[in-house]
């Protein structure tokens, strides 16, 4: 870990720096899949299992009874906590549908606006060392909610060509029409594309590392929209002198462990805190049987101590962290101050891994600072807004002039003469 006592505000751009790999590095690789996909299609998808993921898969597309027995392959207590988060997030995300308000402009003219869903959307779920089944919750609630007609799921197979129970028990619950078996950049190509199993979708959820953000990207050549980019995972931890060492210890190890690419951030205004945190990761961290990943993320990370907490809140919307968590005891003090952030973290006892699973608000979430213009999935993500609009004859005779008037002199006079037209009617 890097350690940074009171360091001065031109060096700040250097401490928000991200971990990464080189672009050109992975562009190439990600057009190489992207065409493999879309020439060999289901077959590609299988090698690529075989090349990234040491998995044996007959077929890509896992069946209805391998969803039916992943249900019996769970514990009762992992059943109910999966019902209860996906209880609490439909809660909170059917809050944020709002009715259509119908908006008179000018006397006889009607504007309103009305959701519609994306029909078809695709989830990306990551595997490998951490199955983020708590990710389908994310997704396929608020798509549903939403009216998606068809939901998908990509997720790596492992080395037994198998998808891991609790996803696969999730993504029944939640509502998933169809499940496939490939993960990485490939997974994005094939919603990207189309095989003969994965239908091409409209829009591409989910978080993955820099080569599924990579391939996210590049899908939009082919006219499907993304969530945002959302990469390795980072939190960013304030705190002050009435901060519990062992809690911040805790989350900023709660995302380290996500992997060697994950950032963890640590700042304070005082130093005995600074210090005890410190003492407290050493510890915790050789407990934790991911500590291999967490000790890498651990090298691309910060502890930082700083003179006041507004620094470190200015710091922080430099920075723009996925999660920001608040230690601090007068939080309700900085939370306006707070301009650039995925999801925020109040108080001592606001884990992050809170909102990672069971409290409501939605884990998929902006990352590498581009909190500073996305914000994290949430009922719009999967909703399209269209606008309508209804003009009396009575609202004609009052906007018409406006619109001659400005239409004359942008030069249009086809568009001046749509409205001349109906006045002298």
């Amino acid at each position: 870990m890097k350690i940074y006592r009171y360091p001065t505000q031109d060096t700040w751009a250097d401490l928000v720096k991200r971990p990464a790999l080189k672009q050109e590095e992975i562009s190439g690789l990600i057009t190489a899949i992207f065409q493999e996909v879309d020439k060999n299609g289901d077959q590609a998808l299988i090698e690529f299992n075989k090349k990234f993921d040491k998995a044996e898969t007959g077929s890509i597309v896992v069946s209805s009874s391998e969803i039916d027995s992943a249900e019996s392959q769970i514990s009762e207590d992992l059943k109910q906590a999966i019902r209860q988060a996906k209880e609490n997030i439909a809660q909170f995300h059917a809050s944020q549908n709002q009715e259509i308000q119908r908006i008179e402009t000018t006397k006889g003219v009607i504007c309103w606006r009305e959701n519609r869903a994306v029909e078809k959307v695709g989830i990306y779920i990551p595997g490998g060392t951490a199955p983020l089944f708590s990710t389908v919750l994310m997704l396929a609630v608020p798509a549903n909610l939403a009216g998606c007609k068809e939901i998908i799921l990509c997720s790596p197979p492992d080395k037994n060509g198998d998808i891991n129970p609790a996803i696969l028990y999730a993504a029944k619950v939640c509502g998933v029409s169809r499940i496939f078996k490939t993960g990485g950049a490939q997974a994005i190509a094939a919603m990207s594309l189309g095989t003969e199993s994965i239908p091409k979708v409209y829009k591409i959820f989910g978080p993955g590392n820099q080569f599924v953000v990579a391939a996210k990207e590049y899908a939009q050549r082919f006219g499907v929209a993304i969530d945002m980019p959302a990469g390795p995972s980072e939190v960013l931890v304030i705190a002050d002198e009435n901060a519990v060492p062992e809690f911040c210890a805790a989350d900023l190890l709660s995302q380290a462990e996500h992997g060697s690419d994950s950032q963890v951030i640590f700042i304070t205004t005082d130093l005995k805190v600074f210090n005890e945190t410190i003492e407290a990761v050493d510890r915790q961290v050789k407990d934790l049987p991911r500590n291999e990943l967490a000790n890498k993320a651990l090298a691309n990370s910060s502890f930082i101590l700083v003179n006041t907490i507004d620094e470190a809140v200015e710091f922080s919307n430099l920075y723009a962290p996925e999660h920001l968590i608040l230690a601090v005891k007068n939080f309700d003090q900085y939370t306006s101050k707070v301009q650039n952030a995925g999801s925020v973290f109040l108080g001592n006892y606001s884990c992050e891994s809170a909102g990672d699973y069971a409290s409501g608000t939605n884990h998929t979430l902006p990352t590498n600072a581009f909190a500073k213009n996305y914000s994290g999935v949430s009922l719009d993500s999967f909703v399209k807004k269209i606008t309508f609009q209804h003009l009396s004859e009575e609202g004609l005779q009052n906007l018409g002039k406006a619109i001659e008037v400005m239409a004359e002199a942008e030069g249009l006079f086809a568009h001046k003469n749509a409205v001349s037209i109906r006045l002298r009617s």
